[in-house]
This record gives structure tokens, C-alpha cells and sequence, in this order.
């Protein structure tokens, strides 16, 4: 299954069930009733709305917030549409908190423009981003005293003319396929650390890279990783908790009860891990 970098997640069975106070109860205190997937509620002047799905294999109420402001509400498929709402209201503060935190970080993040000066990330660490023309280097990336130093190779053909969208196009690809070699070498390295604890897996797993939007990475069905090259910006820690994550799901694979058990045998603290990479992901995947 897919591990994804986009949402906050809360499940039914009592993760961080906070007080709800009076002031979040509906104003006009009617439940939308579900012929269609969308209901609403409030919170103090506030509405929240919130969309249900209905799975046959679900086996709890699960509540999704993304970025786009999104609710999402997966349950299983003989639940009430009234235990749905009493649900949710319960969690409307959870749910509200989490708006606000995704609609910040909506506005703190700029679009890249690729130019001098720019925050770039490696293994955790902040860099700036230092753009250079020297005609005497080939095009290159390298960390230089705390600097990630882009060398273009100036040339007078307006076809390769290095200003503007050009310029910026052609750092990007230059740090695009520095963070797909990096990735490589570092998931590698990453794999063999924590394998020795995954003692279900019984050779080692190929992976491939892959740029992804909304996924940190996958397992298929045969065993086999797929990574995402923009987890190579956080701390290694994150990059075990995915890498973990996927090698859980050789062993169970869907989310399951026994998943989230096998996953806290390995890594007992991975809430708080993936709390710090949901936190970060509008930066690393910023592009």
C-alpha cells in the first residue's frame, strides 16, 4: 500500500480524542443525510464539510484531512450515517487544527523559481542554493560550505541562453537527477540498516525510483519498493519510518490491526516520525 505524505489520519478506535467544546456543536444541530457523500458541521463560526466513503473491507471509521482541505471519512459499510456524524464531531477540533496547519503552510510555501538564495534540503539539513556561470566547468551540483552550488555553463546561443525560464528550467533538471543520485545511494544504504529488523523479509527488496506527487513510496504485491527521490531531503530517520512502512506491507498488506503491530514492533516512536515528515512535506516536495 501506499504511504503518503499528504494527509493527518485519525481512526476510531482513540487516537488523541480531544475535549470538543460546546461551541462546535451545528448551529442548526440537523445531520445531512447521505443519498450523496457530503455533510457538513461547524466549528464556532466555521464550516467544516466532509465527504463519506463507504468501504466493504473497512473495519473502523477513519478520518483524512489533506492540504486541498479535504475531509475525507472512510468507514465500513453498515455503520449509521448518525454514529458518522458523532464521530466526526468528536474529532471537529483534531479536523480544524489540521485545516489551519495545511492552509499556513499553503501560504508560508512560495513556488520555486530556482535562482540564488533559495532554501534547498538534504538529509534533514537546510541549504541555500547558489546559482554560478563559469564557462570553464561543465554543468555540475555540489554542497560547498553549506551551500547547494549549481555550475551552468554559459554560452552565447540564444538556444542555450541561461537567463530567465531557460536558466531556471535548467537548474531544476540539474538538481532533479543530483537528487535522484543521491537517493539512490542513500535508500541503499538506508535498506541494508534497517533490514536486519524486518526478519520476515528474507532476501533483500529491489526498489526503483520514482518522483511521485502524493506518495512517499509503495510495495507491490511481488515485494518490490518504489521511493520517492524527494524523502532523500529528510532526516534519515524518515526516510527508515518509509522504508519500514513499505517492508511492513511484504508481511501484511493493507492497514490492518496487525500491520500498525508489526510496524510498532520495529519502529515502537513512528507516529512521531511521520508527524515530522507530514510537517515538512510542503517543503521537500515543493517544486
Amino acid at each position: 500500500m501506499a504511504n503518503r505524505p499528504e494527509h493527518k489520519t485519525v481512526s476510531n478506535n482513540g487516537v488523541s480524542a480531544t475535549r470538543v467544546s460546546n461551541h462546535s456543536t451545528p448551529s442548526n444541530n440537523t445531520l445531512t443525510r447521505s443519498n450523496d457523500t457530503r455533510h457538513h458541521l461547524y466549528y464556532g463560526q466555521d464550516k467544516i464539510s466532509y465527504e463519506v466513503i463507504r468501504k466493504d473491507k473497512a473495519r473502523k471509521l477513519r478520518i483524512k484531512v489533506y492540504p486541498d482541505q479535504r475531509v475525507v471519512v472512510s468507514v465500513p459499510m453498515q455503520v449509521t450515517d448518525e454514529f458518522i456524524y458523532q464521530s466526526v464531531q468528536k474529532r471537529v477540533r483534531w479536523i480544524w487544527q489540521h485545516l489551519q496547519d495545511f492552509a499556513k503552510q499553503k501560504t508560508d510555501v512560495l513556488p520555486k523559481r530556482y535562482v540564488s538564495g533559495e532554501p534547498q534540503f538534504y538529509l534533514g539539513r537546510r541549504y541555500v542554493l547558489k546559482v554560478l556561470v563559469d564557462p570553464e566547468q561543465a554543468a555540475n551540483v555540489k554542497l560547498i560550505r553549506g551551500k547547494l552550488t549549481v555550475t551552468l555553463t554559459h554560452s552565447s546561443n540564444a538556444a542555450d541562453d541561461t537567463s530567465g525560464s531557460d536558466r531556471a528550467a535548467k537548474v531544476k533538471a540539474l538538481l532533479d537527477a543530483w537528487y535522484q543520485t543521491k537517493a539512490r545511494i542513500v535508500f541503499a544504504e538506508r535498506l541494508a540498516a534497517v533490514l536486519p529488523q524486518a526478519d520476515w523479509v528474507h532476501s533483500s527488496p529491489t526498489f526503483k525510483i520514482l518522483s511521485m506527487k502524493k506518495q512517499w513510496g509503495s510495495c507491490s504485491a511481488q515485494g518490490n519498493l518504489v521511493l520517492n527521490p524527494h524523502l532523500v531531503k529528510a532526516p534519515k530517520e524518515c526516510i527508515d519510518y518509509v522504508i519500514l512502512h513499505e517492508l511492513c506491507h511484504i508481511k501484511e498488506h493493507n492497514h490492518s490491526e496487525r500491520f500498525w503491530r508489526l510496524l510498532s514492533q520495529v519502529m515502537p516512536h513512528w507516529k512521531a516520525v511521520k508527524t515530522e515528515l507530514d510537517s515538512l512535506a510542503e517543503l521537500y516536495l515543493n517544486e
